[in-house]
């Protein structure tokens, strides 16, 4: 992997970063688990479910490509959503074979309690910070958002 300048970085100072983004995982690992208990949801159903905010309609494909899953995983994940009433699946007018997916008034009502829910967790947490702090924090996870994605970048 390409350096971006020469600075020599400690090993304690890359494995204190491991470590924490490890932490950092793990406790949203926990959070979505119990999200998903809560909702009655199993997780790759939920995240699915998700991805309709702010959408109309997609596609199956379009939500096998935001899902990074197989179009045969999104089958069975809009199937089981369908069944459940959270999801409606309809031809498109353009295209008969392809068909629309789009919430139902159900699904909607779900996908404003998962909304709400996920904003009163990250306010708990913000309200651990000062508001200084808060700042210093949102800012260096920006950072951090932006360098990681550069370096996945360089990785493909």
């Amino acid at each position: 992997m390409n350096k971006k300048n020469d600075t020599n970085i400690p090993g304690r100072d890359v494995s204190e970063f491991q470590h924490l983004v490890a932490d950092i995982f793990q406790c949203c690992q926990e959070r979505l688990q119990y999200q998903s208990e809560r909702f009655g949801l199993p997780d790759a159903e939920l995240r699915c479910l998700m991805l309709f905010e702010g959408e109309r309609y997609l596609t199956a494909k379009a939500l096998a490509y935001r899902l990074n899953v197989a179009k045969s995983r999104v089958t069975k994940l809009v199937s089981s959503l369908v069944k459940r009433e959270l999801l409606a699946s309809m031809p498109d007018p353009a295209d008969s074979r392809i068909k629309l997916l789009s919430l139902t008034p159900e699904g909607g009502r779900l996908l404003e309690k998962i909304g709400r829910f996920r904003f009163e967790v990250h306010q708990a947490v913000l309200e651990e910070f000062s508001d200084e702090q808060r700042g210093e924090l949102l800012h260096a996870l920006s950072l951090l958002s932006r360098h990681m994605k550069s370096v996945k970048d360089m990785m493909a």
